[in-house]
C-alpha cells in the first residue's frame, strides 16, 4: 500500500521565501530518509518552498483565478512529503513517528488511491493512467 505522509510545519504559511535551514535539522532528517530508503519503502521525497513564493488556482464560477501567495486565510500548509510503500497505515504510522521532527510539525498520513480502488466504469475512464504515470517515470509500489 502507497502511503504519503505530508509535512505540515507551523508557521510556515507566513515563512518567507527563502529559508535558512539549520544544518542539524537536515542532518537528522537526512538519517531518517536513508532509513526509509534502507529498510527499501521510501518510493519518493520532497521539501516545497513556503506559500510566498507560490500560486493557487481556484475554481469559483468554473473559471480559473490565479492568486500569488501568501495566503491570508492558510492555516496549515505542506512543506514537504514522502511516498512510502508499506504492509499498512499501522506500519506507516510507525515510520511517521521516527521522524525527528520538530515541536511545531505535524505528519499527515493518507493512503494513496488505487484503481483496485474503485469500481469498473471508473477503471475504464482512468484506463490510459498507468501509462501517463510510466512516461513521467512515477514508481509504483
Amino acid at each position: 500500500m502507497r502511503f504519503m505522509m505530508l509535512m505540515i510545519p507551523k508557521g510556515y504559511e507566513s515563512a518567507p521565501p527563502k529559508l535558512e535551514l539549520p544544518v542539524d535539522r537536515v542532518e537528522a532528517m537526512m538519517k531518517y530518509n536513508e532509513s526509509l530508503q534502507k529498510a527499501g519503502v521510501l518510493l519518493a521525497l520532497d521539501g516545497l518552498h513556503p506559500l510566498s513564493s507560490g500560486a493557487r488556482v481556484s475554481f469559483a464560477g468554473g473559471k480559473p483565478k490565479v492568486t500569488d501567495g501568501p495566503y491570508a486565510e492558510a492555516k496549515e500548509v505542506l512543506g514537504g512529503y514522502w511516498m512510502i510503500d508499506v504492509r499498512s497505515k499501522e506500519e506507516a504510522i510507525e515510520w511517521a513517528k521516527r521522524c525527528p521532527a520538530a515541536e511545531n510539525e505535524v505528519i499527515e498520513i493518507r493512503q494513496v488511491q488505487e484503481m483496485s480502488d474503485f469500481p469498473e466504469d471508473v477503471q475504464r475512464a482512468a484506463a490510459g493512467l498507468p501509462e501517463i504515470q510510466e512516461k513521467v517515470g512515477q514508481r509504483r509500489g
